[in-house]
């Protein structure tokens, strides 16, 4: 499955109770920092678990391109020869980060501080997404960029010279952003602070630290203040990536609204900036415990147990948590659907630029499928069908985006009618054994060109 070639129309159509254990992919946000990071460092970083989506590949192949040694043992274990902080060699040919707005806007903060240039193209969907969210703070450390119309790619980025140390506070929650100017910081001289009002995913904090960076984390009447000492020498790391709460929400999902079903996911990665789509589902009455609590590589784990919840009622979700689950309301308003009563989704104004306008994307697609959905510019509602009420029968466009088309994909298991949409080939990107993960659990997915 490619994110980048010809389109694949899918359907998912009511199966059998889904049953037995989802063993999800390796996270994707600690993927990409893992890389990025063993870069960074001096030596041999050895990664378990990582997830090997076309994101993350393609950031793995930026790695190289930046000089450092990059080897696939298989299975999942790599090795990351770094070249130290600064260490960056100027890139021969573009970097192509795809479809990743993550592996993009962390590799450009990681380059911004040295005296090179690179330029960064992705796919369709990556192209139309705004960069000066992060090449703005990265021209306060010195870099200047020239991207097309928007602040969008292709765009070339000439790092500092002289890199300065910078104060920033982040003027929308997005890890993304805070991440790329901690990354930009390594390679500056003095201390570079950034504060963020909502506290955002903390991987770059715990991963930093992990390499042997200076950080500090406080919080204070401005917020969330994260002070990082420029210039350390990062040592490399023994890192095992759990696995991903962002694709663990799809088994578990669909088992909550496909009847008689009872799933395991294991091993799920529950940092508590990560999490929010959980406790979410259990503030609905969601039959889902968390088994088996556990650390593991400095993050919270546990085992999912996922069980068909007939009695599921809508919810104002806090939207203190819209950060912690940004990511997951795609799927969320799927389940929604087959909830009693209206689930109000608010402070999501962050997903009208994710690879979609997700809101719009997902309101279009519900829509098509006998859903009744209200929107804002940062708000949106879902309107509960029940248990068994969930039409079905629509086809709804994924726009590029891998989240919306397994979304809807889950939607087809609990629905009267098949749910299809138009290309669910971005979904390699992120969870590349998606339809044969859920298919071992018993769900009918086809595609429709054979």
């Amino acid at each position: 499955m490619s994110g980048h070639g010809t389109p694949i129309p899918m359907t998912s159509r009511r199966a059998s109770p889904l049953k037995g254990e989802a063993h999800v992919p390796g996270d994707k946000s600690i993927s990409h920092r893992s890389l990025i990071l063993g870069a960074m460092a001096v030596g041999e970083t050895k990664i378990s678990g990582l997830l090997e989506g076309e994101d993350v590949l393609d950031t793995a192949k930026a790695m190289q391109a930046f000089g450092a040694e990059v080897i696939n043992h298989g299975g999942g274990e790599w090795s990351v020869f770094g070249v130290g902080v600064g260490g960056f060699a100027e890139p021969e040919n573009v970097i192509d980060c795809g479809n990743s707005g993550t592996g993009v806007r962390l590799i450009m903060g990681a380059m911004a501080t040295s005296p090179i240039t690179a330029t960064f193209t992705g796919d369709a969907s990556l192209n139309k997404r705004p960069m000066a969210r992060v090449t703005d703070p990265l021209a306060l450390f010195g870099a200047q960029s020239v991207g097309r119309e928007g602040g969008r790619l292709p765009m070339t980025i000439v790092g500092a010279a002289e890199p300065v140390p910078v104060r920033y506070e982040v003027p929308v929650p997005s890890a993304q952003v805070k991440s790329a100017v901690l990354l930009a910081g390594l390679n500056a001289p003095g201390k570079t602070v950034v504060i963020e009002r909502e506290a955002t995913r903390d991987h770059s904090e715990r991963m930093l630290a992990g390499f042997g960076a200076e950080i500090t984390v406080e919080d204070t009447e401005e917020g969330r203040v994260i002070t990082l000492t420029g210039q350390p020498e990062l040592k490399p790391q023994v890192i095992a990536v759990p696995r991903d709460p962002s694709s663990a929400a799809f088994p578990v999902c669909a088992a909550l609204i496909t009847p008689g079903s009872d799933v395991l996911v294991p091993g799920i990665g529950l940092n508590p900036t990560r999490a929010g789509l959980f406790y979410t589902l259990q503030d609905m009455g969601a039959d889902l415990t968390f088994e088996n609590p556990r650390t593991e590589g400095g993050e919270p784990v546990a085992d999912l147990r996922a069980k068909y919840s007939p009695d599921m009622k809508g919810i104002e979700v806090p939207p203190e948590r819209a950060a912690s689950m940004i990511d997951e309301y795609p799927v969320l308003s799927v389940v929604a659907s087959f909830a009693t009563g209206t689930t109000m989704m608010a402070g999501v104004k962050e997903l009208r630029v994710k690879e979609s306008d997700r809101i719009d994307a997902m309101a279009k697609g519900l829509r098509a499928n006998g859903v009744t959905v209200e929107e804002g510019e940062d708000w949106w509602s879902v309107e509960g069908c029940g248990p068994e009420g969930v039409k079905g029968g629509g086809t709804a466009e994924s726009f590029l985006d891998h989240r919306i088309a397994m979304s809807f994909m889950v939607m087809g298991m609990g629905a009267q009618n098949p749910v299809s949409v138009d290309d669910g080939s971005p979904i390699a990107t992120s969870f590349p054994i998606f339809e044969r993960l859920m298919g071992d659990l018993g769900a009918h997915i086809t595609r429709s060109n054979g």
